[in-house]
């Protein structure tokens, strides 16, 4: 059945889907780089964000952007 539909999508939304995995996996990778080497307010925080981001695929690296920024030491 997947592959059935896969075969009746046309070129482009083929390549916009791949396009869209492409970027939103080097946004997942840079928020969880930067969840391991930054240092936080609190030392639980980054195995919190840490678990959210391997966890909460969909929405975590932009609750991470959103909500990880405060929670940083500068």
């Amino acid at each position: 059945m997947t592959t059935l539909f896969v075969q009746n999508m046309g070129g482009g939304v083929l390549i916009l889907f791949l396009l869209f995995s492409i970027a939103y996996f080097i946004l997942w990778a840079y928020c969880l780089i930067d969840a391991i080497r930054s240092n936080f307010k609190d030392p639980n925080m980054k195995l919190i964000w840490i678990i959210i981001l391997l966890f909460a695929h969909g929405l975590g690296p932009i609750a991470y952007l959103i909500l990880g920024k405060d929670s940083k030491t500068n």
